[in-house]
């Protein structure tokens, strides 16, 4: 099941089913208003989604509408959590060796995770706003899951059956102001900006074996100013699958319905080359680019984004459709 939020001028838009092949769309009113409201009573409301799902893709929806991305906000327009991670290591090992520091043993076993905020999240055409090119603005292509109800001290295993719906991440990282606020010991703030998610959600079913142990195994494509520069694999280098991110947060607290958990920038390990080290999949953020660059040279040489740069994220599945919709934005100032 694909489904999407519709704006239609207020906070937290109109839920509707889209087809699977994302052409077709039909407003989901007399079952749910609200994608929220759906979580809640995932039990209950998702078979009747479900149905006008197969109708809809059997072309037999009276009302159904050409589905058009540009009309959609994120699937869940704000949130009651939204807890990123940082599980794939090859990520973090790059950035640390960027700067000749070691990764901490416990990086390996337990993951590191942030609280971003999710009172404003935006739509997956919408403009990125950014008060200062001078701040480091950077992409972050990720994958993120939305849950159920999962109970505190949920095992990774049960922590999976929670997962509801995967969506794509554009993670913005704004570089120049990470170091200053890391430096206060607290964490993430200023240096994250609005995220952006899909166009549609999808259930784990839509993924068919590619949804496999809590990992995506495809390929999530990023492309900066039209130049692919990201090819990469989801699955193999995820050191810690959903199910391990959400029980990380669980240890302490309930996850409630509509909480969002993201896996961090996609990050695949380097090959060697006639003896010299290469990344052939690519990048899923600039930063981990310009770590690459001075591990291989000395000093980073690619430079953040500017206004006006464009960024689309999208995901293909074995049949080469596109399982999410792409995020497809633009840098921008804010107006004066």
């Amino acid at each position: 099941m694909k489904l999407a939020t519709y704006k239609d001028g207020s906070r937290d838009g109109q839920l509707v089913v889209v087809s699977r092949d994302l052409s077709t769309a039909h407003y989901a009113t007399g079952i749910a208003t609200r994608l929220q409201q759906a979580l809640d009573d995932w039990g209950f409301i998702a078979p009747q989604l479900q149905d006008l799902y197969e109708t809809l893709n059997h072309g037999k929806a009276r009302h159904a509408f050409a589905f058009d991305p540009q009309q959609c906000m994120a699937p869940l327009p704000r949130a009651y959590q939204w807890a990123d991670g940082s599980a794939y290591i090859n990520h973090v090992e790059l950035v640390r060796a960027a700067r000749n520091s070691d990764v901490p043993d416990t990086y390996y076993t337990d993951p590191l995770m942030y609280q971003g905020g999710s009172d404003d999240f935006i739509g997956p055409t919408d403009d990125v706003i950014v008060p200062s090119e001078e701040y480091g603005i950077d992409f972050e292509a990720e994958i993120a899951v939305v849950t159920g109800d999962v109970p505190m001290q949920a095992t990774p295993e049960q922590a999976l059956e929670g997962v509801r719906l995967l969506m794509l991440v554009n993670d913005v990282s704004l570089r120049n102001l990470i170091p200053a606020e890391l430096a206060k010991g607290f964490g993430f703030f200023q240096s994250k900006p609005a995220t952006a998610f899909s166009p549609v959600a999808v259930t784990p079913d839509e993924l068919g074996d590619a949804w496999d142990g809590g990992r995506v195994n495809l390929t999530l494509q990023s492309t900066w100013n039209g130049r692919k520069v990201g090819l990469c694999e989801a699955g193999p280098d995820m050191t810690f699958h959903f199910g391990q991110l959400i029980a990380h947060i669980c240890k302490t607290r309930n996850v409630r319905a509509g909480s969002i958990v993201g896996s961090g920038t996609v990050s695949n390990r380097g090959v060697e080359v006639n003896g010299r080290k290469d990344w052939p999949n690519g990048y899923s953020c600039i930063a981990e680019k310009r770590a690459i660059e001075t591990i291989l040279d000395g000093k980073p040489s690619t430079p953040f984004m500017k206004y006006g740069d464009t960024i689309r994220i999208e995901m293909k599945g074995r049949d080469g459709q596109s399982v999410f919709g792409a995020i497809d934005q633009k840098i921008a100032a804010p107006t004066r």
